[in-house]
């Protein structure tokens, strides 16, 4: 059962507190643009009037298909302040992709910008309406009619659905409550010291969580969100030069890179509290070398779209010093428990499922017939990652349950992959696996049996290329005989077999 809509704040009730309580402090700015909490809080108010004048109500969905920009995080709020749904699509998918997500959640609106409108204008999404980002928007917004927008929102209500690649290879649509948002703020603040004076850099895309989540945090803690579009690393030195930043998040991918470019700057910056993100997938060695050219430690991070930051991100890997563990520590305001298949309690340094239960939690995967919510059990939601918990209460990772590839902050299931490669007629049978790469922390690569001959690497890529995000592709695709792809005694292929014969 909900709680009382008067007992838990909204998104939209914090960050007006701060449009009083802190008008003129500055909010959001993408370089050219720059907004108070008050403005913000104008701005939103218009757009909640325009989403309600177009017939929108409490629960209904929006399909956002947008690069990071100011419009992106206006939209989120102002969804917040009517009770409504914004489906953050992820630009990255393939137009069959993007079809599936956008038909998964129904929308009554569309949101687009210009650099994406002939991608969707190409699919039969169905959507009853489409509004372009820019110049349409802007004057639709200022034409809304005035009046008060504000429902009693209940906090329970969903507020974004976020992306995440499903075990059978669709994406699966993860429902983001206000409650669990507005917590997950509360936990950033209280894990880590973030206040007003700590801004955010939003240079990840928005339609994953390290974006959103902590966009929307640091503006219900009255801080200010500079929005970039993708990685611009001397924009984000400028901004690192100039203001006070509370984390910058830093994945496989774009570690090198930066520190590459502060190299060549050859100052740390003004004030940061924290740098990084999933530790386990980045060179010892890189991990020294930013967190010394920083002056900050790193951010031992474990969490997901669907926990936040928790279960496990509370440790500090210290500053300019190359870490000899990545033990996690227990996030606040969550309980774990490590358990067995049949959700039995394992003992220390024994490997167990992680579940977790708490106020950041997601509320299910969005389906057309109702919330999803067969991960959770007798209240706990089971992760699929396996886990040890050490005497100290120190926790390390062990391995996926479910098989994941995460590549460059991006969550790859072979099993998708996989579909496509058996897709084509030459393949007899394929098996994609992961192998650790210094540049994105992990890459796939498939093992590839074919019928015959007739086919190569080549043609398999343009064949995936086809029908994957970029992202997904193999990194390299090796051949083999069918017979030499070691399966259980039930006959599935053994992908830890695969990396420890012809990958380690």
């Amino acid at each position: 059962m909900s709680l009382s809509p008067a007992s838990q704040p909204t998104v939209a009730d914090l960050q007006r507190h701060w449009a009083g309580a802190t008008p003129h402090a500055p909010a959001l700015t993408d370089g050219e643009r720059s907004f108070s909490h008050a403005e913000l809080d104008a701005r939103t108010g218009q757009l909640a009037a325009l989403l309600k004048d177009l017939g929108l109500r409490p629960g209904d969905r929006i399909a956002l298909w947008s690069e990071n920009r100011i419009e992106y995080i206006e939209l989120q709020i102002a969804a917040a302040r009517v009770g409504l749904i914004v489906a953050c699509l992820n630009w990255r998918l393939t137009g069959a992709e993007m079809l599936h997500c956008i038909r998964l959640v129904t929308p009554s609106l569309v949101v687009v910008s210009e650099r994406y409108a002939p991608a969707l204008a190409g699919l039969d999404h169905g959507a009853p309406r489409v509004v372009a980002l820019g110049t349409e928007f802007e004057r639709m917004r200022q034409l809304a009619p005035p009046g008060e927008v504000d429902h009693r929102v209940d906090a329970e209500a969903g507020l974004v659905i976020l992306y995440t690649s499903g075990t059978t290879g669709l994406p699966k649509g993860a429902l983001i409550s206000q409650r669990a948002m507005v917590a997950r703020a509360r936990q950033f603040a209280s894990d880590f010291g973030i206040t007003a004076a700590d801004g955010y850099i939003a240079w990840s895309p928005l339609f994953h969580m390290a974006a959103t989540d902590f966009s929307l945090a640091t503006l219900m803690l009255g801080g200010k969100v500079t929005v970039h579009d993708g990685l611009q690393l001397q924009r984000l030195i400028e901004v690192l030069d100039s203001e006070p930043i509370g984390w910058l998040v830093a994945m496989p991918g774009m570690i090198e890179p930066l520190i590459d470019a502060l190299r060549q700057h050859g100052r740390p910056p003004r004030s940061l509290r924290m740098i990084g993100a999933m530790a386990d997938l980045v060179p010892p060695h890189q991990i020294a070398e930013l967190t010394s050219l920083v002056g900050a430690p790193y951010l031992n991070t474990f969490g997901s779209t669907e926990t936040g930051m928790p279960p496990a991100s509370a440790a500090l890997l210290a500053a300019g010093q190359l870490p000899t563990s990545l033990s996690k520590r227990v996030s606040g305001s969550c309980s774990v428990r490590l358990v067995d298949a049949d959700s039995h309690e394992v003992p220390p340094e024994t490997p167990g499922e992680m579940t977790l239960r708490g106020p950041t939690l997601f509320s299910g995967y969005w389906t057309p017939g109702g919330l999803d919510r067969r991960d959770f059990v007798d209240g706990w939601f089971h992760m699929g990652d396996l886990f040890v918990r050490h005497a100290d209460g120190s926790l390390d990772f062990v391995d996926r349950l479910k098989y994941l590839i995460k590549s460059g902050g991006e969550n790859i299931y072979p099993a998708e992959v996989e579909r496509a490669l058996l897709s084509h007629p030459a393949v007899r049978d394929a098996a994609v696996v992961r192998q650790r790469d210094a540049h994105w922390g992990e890459v796939p690569v498939a093992f590839v049996a074919l019928h015959g001959d007739g086919v190569d690497a080549a043609e398999l890529l343009r064949w995936c290329r086809e029908r994957l995000a970029s992202y997904k592709l193999p990194k390299e695709i090796r051949f083999v005989d069918a017979e030499a792809l070691p399966r259980s005694s039930t006959g599935k292929i053994q992908r830890h077999e695969i990396e420890r014969l012809w990958l380690s």
